[in-house]
Formats: C-alpha cells, structure tokens, sequence
C-alpha cells in the first residue's frame, strides 16, 4: 500500500515552551469533542489518549481548558441534532470523530475549527481545497488511504486458502465505503474470488445478510468502517463464530472482540496527534494553514483464539 510521506510540522508548539506559555494569562478556552461511537471503555481510551496529550501540553480540565464531550453512541440519527447543540455552545475548537460527525457540523459552522479524525479522504469528501492547504475552518488526520481495500482482500484469502467468496458489509450512505467498495472490487477478479455486497443500516440489516451469507461455505466478511458496524462490532463478530465466517475490519477492537483479525491504523496514536493540532489552533494557529496528514503507523492485529477454533485458517 503506498503511503504519503509525512509532514514534520516546525515553528508550533514546540517553538513555544511550557514554562513561557505558563506566563500568559489564559482565559478558560472550550474544547468540543463530538464522537459517533459508543463511550464504551475502547473509545474512552482514545479520548483519555487525546486529552493526556493536550494536558502534557499545558492544557488542564477545570483550570485553562473545557472539555464538551457530546457521543451519538452509534446511532446516525442522533448526530445532527448532536452537531447543532455543539455548534450553538461555540467551543473555539471541536474534535469531529468520523465522517458523518464532520458532515453534521460542517453544515453548521464554516467558522469554528474542526480537527478530524477516523476520516478517509476529505479532499474526495469536499471538507478541504487541499491536503497542503486546506484552506477552510477544517484539518486533520484521515483513517487510511482507499488501497487498504485490497490489503483486507489479500489478507483474507492469504488467511484462508478455501476462499470463494467474499461479503462486503457497508452503509451506502458513507462515502468512505463507496470508495472502499470500489477498490476491492477492481482486486477481486485477480484473486479470483466472488463478491457480493450489503447494504445496511442497522443491526437487523446486518444480521440478516450474515445469516444469509453464511448459509453456503468457503465464505469470508469484510466488515467496512461506519458508526454502525463499530456500535455493533461485539455482535457482529459473535455472528461471524457462529457461522464460521473469517472476518476483517479496520480497527483493533473488532478483532479483540471476537472477529478474526483487524488490518488499520494505530488509533491512539491518530487522537494524539489531533490533540497536536488543538493546541496549536488554541495557541493562534489558523486552522487553514495546517496541512491535513496521513497516518503513518499501521497494524495487523490477529485474533489467535479464533484461528485456533476455526480450521478453516491457515495461521
């Protein structure tokens, strides 16, 4: 999968010391956070990531910074209304995790900054000019780069050499799993497997394409990255054991919560990195000069208890 370089930011925080910006006084300044997922223990530990680093950085809960955290707990609807209500308290910053979050709050400020992530391709989406200059009141740190599309396919057939066939379970309404969909159907016919796909939008959705797809063997299930399938992320791999289906996903969770294995980026590593530019954005940054970066560590996580159980798994 080619990847970007990465882009060393200079002249920021690091240009500012701590003991120097101590010295400032600071009025107490509002930070947003606006998630899509579950405020379960694996999403808790993203955001605690994201405020350990804006704390190392000076920023302090109570004493210089604010912190409005509102989660949609995986359900699209709730987001808009969610979007508006952040938008109406104007934070000088928010925090947009995922698509539909920055969607939302995109069609209700053009002002305030918005840092992204668990976004894949903003320039596509049309959140920025470019990824240099995005030239707007948003910036951030995408999700992957399509091509990993294919690297789930060739994982999936490396892991199983009985494969035939392959379900694609998305939401038709993201965007990013349109594009998805589109990369792993040009790979398909050179590995030589047969796609079907899923559209759905609820767990009742993706239960009945599962069930279904897993009515006829040599069968595995690409799981595409959308609020829903994380809300439900624990159910849908137990489908997956019970019907004997490999399964791949771009997050970790998914694998450690029961699913096959997981190909994707280091999450923290992402919030921690988005907490960067929270502090320069608070410390007079203009949001449009900040380029939007791609991720730069990445992680194959396998679940062995599962390959263990399988014997349909080569590992």
């Amino acid at each position: 999968m080619r990847r970007r370089a990465f882009i060393t930011l200079l002249g920021g925080t690091a240009a500012w010391p701590l003991a120097a910006r101590a010295q400032q006084p600071q009025r107490l300044r509002r930070v947003g956070l606006l998630i899509a997922f579950p405020n379960d223990l694996q999403f808790l530990g993203l955001i605690k990531a994201f405020k350990e680093t804006l704390e190392a950085q000076g920023w302090v809960d109570g004493k210089n910074v604010q912190f409005d955290e509102r989660w949609a707990q995986g359900d699209a609807n709730r987001i808009p209304s969610l979007a508006a209500e952040m938008v109406s308290a104007t934070p000088d910053v928010i925090l947009a995790v995922t698509t539909p979050v920055l969607v939302a709050l995109r069609q209700q400020t053009r002002t305030i900054p918005l840092v992204f992530v668990n976004v894949s391709d903003p320039v596509d989406g049309g959140f920025v000019e470019s990824m240099a200059r995005p030239g707007g009141n948003i910036t951030g740190f995408t999700s992957f780069e399509y091509s990993i599309g294919g690297k789930w396919l060739e994982l999936l057939n490396e892991a199983t050499p009985s494969l035939k066939r392959v379900l694609m379970v998305l939401n038709q309404e993201n965007y990013t799993s349109r594009a998805l969909l589109h990369t792993i159907t040009a790979l398909a016919p050179s590995i030589g497997v047969q796609l079907s796909t899923a559209r759905v939008r609820n767990y009742a959705e993706i239960e009945t394409a599962i069930r279904g797809f897993g009515q006829i063997p040599n069968g595995a299930v690409i799981i595409l990255p959308d609020p829903v399938m994380t809300a439900n992320h624990e159910r849908i791999a137990a489908l997956s054991v019970s019907h004997r289906l490999p399964t791949i996903h771009p997050f970790r969770f998914f694998a450690a919560g029961g699913g096959l294995m997981s190909y994707g980026t280091d999450q923290p590593d992402l919030y921690r990195r988005a907490a960067s530019y929270v502090d320069r954005i608070l410390t007079g940054a203009n949001v449009a000069e900040l380029p939007v970066q791609n991720p730069n560590k990445y992680a194959l996580v396998i679940n062995l208890k599962r390959v263990r159980s399988s014997g349909r798994c080569r590992w």
